[in-house]
């Protein structure tokens, strides 16, 4: 089957939502923390799990030396929160015992593919945090594959029906423009959520059925 043209994909959702424009934060711990606490949740749990971390602990030095039932307790509003604890801890003891100090900011300078191998040797790191540190804290062109991302590309026809999330993260990644990633990432997230929900698509009111091989009109 002919794949969509991604350009215009992006067009029709620009013309949708408008422009995103994104400045990398540069704090890439901060963000593999934060993906971390974000796994099997939402941003609504995940965020005050986060703050409630950093005011229990105030460093991430003082979290490698901490009893994880401590983190544990601090963390407990994002779920599962003896799992992540220990997955933060050890994720950062990692890193410093590799890096011999906990900074992540040299993988600005490697190629994404490399700089991703890197982080997925993190216990608790897969394919989409690996790629929401490299894209949301340095700017780098990974794409993150959520569910909105996921299923919206299968609808479009970008990834085949019965590809697996592994198999969305090789082939999505390559189509998009390096440039357009982020965007790309944030309108289908977007899109996913308001028009192309999971039950009932939006079909009638959507700008990509023109192009879409899925509507239902």
């Amino acid at each position: 089957m002919h794949k969509p043209d991604v350009k215009q994909i992006l067009d029709l959702m620009i013309k949708e939502f408008g422009n995103r424009e994104f400045k990398p934060h540069n704090d890439p711990i901060a963000e593999l923390v934060q993906t971390i606490l974000s796994q099997n949740t939402s941003d609504l749990n995940s965020r005050p799990a986060f703050r409630s971390l950093i005011t229990a602990f105030g460093t991430w030095e003082k979290i490698i030396l901490a009893n994880p039932d401590s983190i544990a307790e601090s963390i407990k509003s994002g779920g599962l929160a003896r799992i992540k604890a220990l997955r933060i801890q050890k994720a950062l003891s990692d890193i410093q015992q590799r890096r011999g100090q906990l900074e992540l900011r040299f993988l600005q300078n490697m190629p994404v593919p490399e700089a991703r191998e890197w982080l997925m040797k993190l216990p608790g790191v897969g394919y989409k945090t690996a790629n929401c540190v490299l894209l949301f804290a340095l700017g780098k062109p990974a794409l993150p594959v959520d569910t909105h991302v996921f299923r919206v590309s299968k609808r479009l026809g970008l990834i085949r029906q019965k590809a697996s999330f592994e198999e969305a993260n090789i082939v999505l990644e390559p189509l998009i423009p390096p440039v357009s990633i982020y965007e790309f990432h944030v309108l289908m997230i977007e899109h996913g959520r308001h028009i192309c929900t999971a039950r009932k698509p939006g079909c009638l009111k959507c700008l990509l059925k023109i192009i879409c091989p899925a509507k239902v009109v």
